[in-house]
């Protein structure tokens, strides 16, 4: 049995085949946004095996896997590394129309040259030539990041990560570019348990006594500086949804000072929306100073399931997207404050939502100033919609209310060293998208203009995102 990759897999009609192979295909991948573990890159790891390398840390297939009614034994459990890899190969071989379908083909093609699908009749050979292919030097960490042509990559950092992985990857002369994000998660959700032993890392981390705002805000300017240094232009922020407040019946200072006086203090609704309210403009006032770009991802409903919370941890694949809300008046509040100080810095913005695709295409046009292209713009299709289908409808949302050229494009969203095909795959997709347009008449044949829309998209404005 044939796979379904070959040279004009997605490509649909000639012109998209043109674009492809003439602009897109070799560009240089910038992964801005990922999961990686800047330590495995900095110790170049080898991977003993392909369960190891393809499905230790994936909830995209561990929630797969568990639909196809497979135990959790041969998931995230006790089974050899050999028997998790069958059962994947049992689950994934009649995933019709779910991307992880393409992903396992495109990467089984493109670092094992194993051109045919994965099933459960030859999932043995195919674990023996994988594991074979495994012991080159060419698919160690760095070897997989060279080979794919990946040029930069931003990690999702903790504030109190001392970095230290990055220093040794700049400091080796590894040819791909390592920089820091800024994800302080961990300091915004004031309502959780975990938050006063992670004020008591902050001030390890920063060297500085929080018992205020103020100090809390000085130990966090502390390690903006330190990741500053460390190369980080971009910051990130994950949030079921934005709280936002105008006028405040609640003093953030008061707030602070009250959980960490009664760490199990339940805090209202009103006392959460000021102090979120007052850190995130303060993170915001700070990355437009230091003109780094602002992530914001919401509208996702995180470890719903306690069984498997308490068995497996966060991140195990039990994670939705939330219904819809009303993240507009939150959002443009915040956004407003911002913009009427001067201080409203560049922002990606992603909803889990994809209803809410036109919003964020039509908020992000409230915002856009004139100084730089694409100040505010909407992010990639996001976890559940990095497929076909969901970028798309992303990219024709886009198209419709903003400007095509401007966008920053895919990333992998990834915790595996295998998952730069999914740059591949968005530009396939892309430029399907943009030869089907052309072919149906919307748009001309000009190679000036659609080889800059390409290079754009797929490199050059999330490069110069980091580097200029």
């Amino acid at each position: 049995m044939n796979s379904p990759i070959n040279d004009d897999f997605l490509l649909e009609n000639n012109t998209a085949k043109k674009l492809y192979d003439n602009y897109a295909r070799d560009l240089p991948i910038v992964d801005y946004h990922c999961h990686i573990d800047a330590a495995e890159i900095a110790e170049d790891i080898r991977f003993k095996n392909i369960t190891e390398l393809w499905l230790k840390g994936d909830h995209y297939k561990w929630r797969l896997m568990r639909t196809c009614g497979i135990d959790e034994r041969f998931i995230t459990g006790d089974a050899g590394d050999k028997e998790k890899f069958m059962m994947w190969a049992r689950a994934v071989e009649s995933a019709f129309g779910n991307p992880l379908y393409h992903w396992t083909c495109l990467e089984l093609s493109r670092y094992f040259g194993i051109n045919e699908p994965l099933t459960a009749q030859n999932a043995e050979s195919v674990w023996d030539r994988t594991n074979e292919v495994l012991n080159s030097v060419e698919l160690s960490a760095r070897g997989i990041m060279t080979g794919s042509n990946v040029e930069l990559i931003c990690t999702t950092d903790d504030p109190c990560d001392t970095l230290t992985p990055h220093e040794q990857i700049a400091a080796s002369g590894f040819g791909t570019k390592v920089l820091p994000a800024f994800r302080p998660d961990s300091i915004v959700d004031i309502e959780k348990d975990s938050f006063n032993s992670y004020v008591k890392r902050l001030e390890k981390a920063s060297g500085k006594k929080i018992i205020s705002m103020d100090n809390l805000k000085e130990a966090l300017s502390a390690r903006l500086d330190h990741f500053a240094a460390h190369g980080c232009r971009l910051s990130d922020h994950g949030t079921e949804y934005i709280l936002y407040g105008e006028y405040l019946s609640a003093d953030p200072g008061d707030v602070l000072t009250k959980k960490l006086s009664s760490p199990d203090v339940q805090l209202t609704d009103k006392e959460l929306t000021a102090y979120k309210s007052d850190i995130m403009l303060f993170f915001a006032r700070e990355y437009a100073k230091r003109g780094w770009t602002m992530q914001l991802h919401f509208g996702c409903k995180r470890n719903v399931n306690t069984v498997m919370l308490k068995k497996v941890g966060i991140n195990c694949g039990c994670d939705t997207i939330t219904g819809s809300f009303d993240l507009v008046t939150p959002l443009t509040g915040f956004m407003d404050r911002l913009n009427s100080e001067g201080l409203l810095p560049k922002m990606i913005i992603y909803s889990l939502n994809p209803s809410d695709n036109t919003v964020i295409d039509t908020l992000c046009g409230c915002f856009n100033d004139g100084s730089v292209p694409g100040k505010i713009q909407h992010g990639a299709a996001w976890w559940f919609n990095d497929n076909l289908a969901g970028m798309e409808d992303q990219l024709r949302s886009l198209c419709a209310q903003s400007s095509l050229p401007c966008f920053v494009g895919m990333l992998t969203d990834s915790r595996c060293f295998l998952s730069y095909t999914r740059h591949e795959y968005f530009r396939r997709i892309f430029c399907n998208y943009l030869g089907t347009e052309i072919e149906r008449g919307r748009f001309p044949y000009d190679e000036s203009i659609l080889k800059n829309i390409i290079d754009r998209v797929c490199y050059t404005n999330a490069r110069d995102m980091l580097t200029s």
